[in-house]
């Protein structure tokens, strides 16, 4: 079952008070995430920057506009997903976030919120978010490909940042998210198959016939 409302907005209060990683000494603003609590899609990007630091909102500088068109193409719009990231301050000059931030931001609250909205594909943008679900992948090798993780379909995608940097990477993007509608589809189609009991096991990667 997805979480309420309510949960998720008492998360999102914790984050905006909290000070557990050296993060929040620097930060204008922590950035829970948004979206609707029964999202059947979640976003998980790396960390806040320069005007999601201002704003307090997630992917609402050049690389947010371009996820806008990138969920146009999927035929989706922001208020249907549920964007987070796996830091929920801004790291000094947009550094890399540490270890020891990733772990504390994901075991406090970035895990509790996968658990209460518990949405059917979670798109990672960017390595720092492909690699908490799929520990030996990489981005340019393994971007676009579902693979089942604890019973969600987990797609790891080339970061919005990465495509406005180098646009080489635009296109590849663009068909990923292309593709979105028909990974959710097969996401849904696999959650409401009942369960059989002699096959405890995560569904077979080949039943992904759609790609």
């Amino acid at each position: 079952m997805s979480g309420s409302v309510g949960d998720i907005t008492v998360i999102a209060q914790e984050v905006r008070g909290c000070t557990r990683c050296g993060l929040h000494t620097g930060r204008v603003r922590a950035v829970p995430g948004e979206g609707p609590a029964d999202a059947k899609i979640m976003l998980i990007g790396e960390g806040p920057g320069y005007h999601e630091d201002r704003q307090g909102r997630p992917f609402v500088g050049p690389s947010g506009q371009f996820l806008d068109e990138l969920l146009a193409i999927a035929g989706l719009r922001r208020s249907d997903v549920f964007i987070a990231n796996v830091v929920k301050c801004r790291p000094p000059q947009n550094r890399d976030p540490q270890p020891d931030e990733i772990s504390t931001c994901t075991e406090l609250y970035l895990y509790r919120q996968i658990a209460l909205i518990d949405p059917a594909v979670i798109v990672t943008l960017g390595r720092f978010s492909m690699n908490l679900f799929l520990p030996g992948a990489r981005i340019m090798r393994d971007h676009g490909k579902p693979q089942w993780v604890n019973g969600r379909l987990i797609v790891p995608m080339i970061h919005p940042a990465a495509a406005l940097h180098r646009p080489e990477n635009r296109p590849l993007i663009e068909a990923d998210f292309e593709r979105l509608p028909a990974i959710l589809a097969e996401a849904e189609a696999e959650r409401s198959t009942p369960a059989d009991p002699s096959n405890d096991e995560e569904p077979p990667l080949e039943q992904l016939s759609l790609f």
